[in-house]
């Protein structure tokens, strides 16, 4: 019993024995982590709007620090933050509606127009279309809209739209709460780790609040340039629903490296069908130099220090946030990875903050 006791430890102890139970522990690991992702994609109702406010509480935690600090108290700090928020896009929301609604018919008349110089522009252009392709083209998207795959996909959206509002009411009360008492929820979450653990991950969780409430900001204030830049010139070119055009640009300026740039394609259609292609061609140029901008000066700037992860490794999250979650996870795939970066890093004890940087920043959420 000894010899093969000492024959198994020797299998095991060799170079290859201990690359195989390594091998073995990162299978179990990559399959506890399947399992949890698997277990987390089965309740996007609850999940989404969890870290919706999760990443907005971090964002929104100054200000209700900063107003407890002139003599507010806790809950009303909070409420007036909630309250504020809730009015603003509220607000931009509403102005937009009446903005599409009152600019419809003007878009509707220059469309008409429109759509004579592109149909001249495609007959006469540099790769001619003739008329029998542009018929065609459209019987094929009129067929697709008529048909059963469409009406089918229209329903099952239309019963998406409980779920969607169930998901903001969850979002609106879930913030509420991580704004009031955020820092005993994490608290009460990081008391159930064993004692030797619980000051890293207490720092752990300080850093990801950090990192999550720099990158919403900085993305915000980006996102607020490219969707300005490109509104301003849409109204000097005068093509219609230039307000509308930038707040989606605004919106899509959330999603990294493609957001911005789907957003404006959608503002160059808006400008080839209602003035044409000359002021499409500008509101391109326009597109395109704002997103140079924000690759090499906006975002190095703002977020170059909050933001350590490779345009690769962002691309890739964006990649598998897509095919998980569709846009949402597009939206929450580059922050819920910087999160898990910082806390690898602080786990390994990597680029740990200064005391002093921490306690001036830090907002317990």
């Amino acid at each position: 019993m000894s010899e093969t006791r000492t024959t198994v430890s020797a299998i095991w102890s060799d170079g290859l024995g201990r690359a195989g139970i390594r091998s073995a522990q990162t299978l179990l690991v990559g399959a506890l982590a399947c399992a949890v992702l698997w277990s987390l994609t089965r309740v996007p109702v609850v999940i989404i709007p969890v870290t919706i406010a999760l990443i907005l509480a971090s964002a929104i935690a100054p200000l209700v620090r900063w107003l407890t600090t002139r003599g507010w108290s806790r809950i009303a700090a909070t409420g007036a933050s909630f309250v504020g928020i809730l009015t603003m896009f509220g607000s931009v929301i509403t102005g937009v509606g009446f903005l599409v609604r009152a600019q419809s018919k003007e878009l509707a008349a220059k469309a008409a127009t429109g759509i004579d110089q592109l149909h001249v522009f495609l007959n006469d252009g540099p790769i001619p279309v003739s008329d029998e392709q542009l018929t065609s083209a459209w019987d094929s998207i009129r067929n697709f809209f008529t048909s059963s795959t469409f009406g089918s996909e229209a329903l099952t959206g239309a019963r998406t739209v409980g779920e969607i509002l169930a998901g903001l009411v969850l979002m609106a009360v879930t913030l509420f709460f991580f704004l009031l008492d955020g820092d005993k929820i994490r608290d009460f979450l990081i008391g159930f780790m064993p004692a030797n653990h619980q000051t890293k991950a207490r720092l752990a969780a300080e850093r990801s609040t950090l990192v999550l409430g720099g990158y919403v900001r900085g993305t915000a204030i980006v996102a607020a340039v490219d969707g300005l830049v490109v509104g301003i010139a849409l109204a000097i070119l005068g093509v219609p629903l230039a307000l509308p055009l930038g707040v989606f640009i605004f919106i899509g300026g959330f999603i990294p490296i493609v957001g911005a740039t789907a957003a404006g394609s959608f503002a160059v259609a808006i400008a080839l069908i209602s003035n044409g292609p000359v002021t499409a061609l500008i509101v391109l140029a326009v597109v395109i130099g704002v997103n140079q901008l924000e690759h090499h000066f906006l975002q190095p700037v703002l977020m170059g220090r909050v933001l350590s992860i490779h345009g690769l490794a962002i691309l890739l999250a964006l990649a598998a946030g897509t095919m998980l979650a569709g846009i949402t996870g597009a939206l929450l795939a580059v922050p819920l990875t910087a999160v898990g970066w910082t806390v690898y890093k602080t786990w390994s004890g990597r680029g740990a903050p200064a005391p002093a940087e921490t306690a001036a920043e830090v907002t317990a959420v």
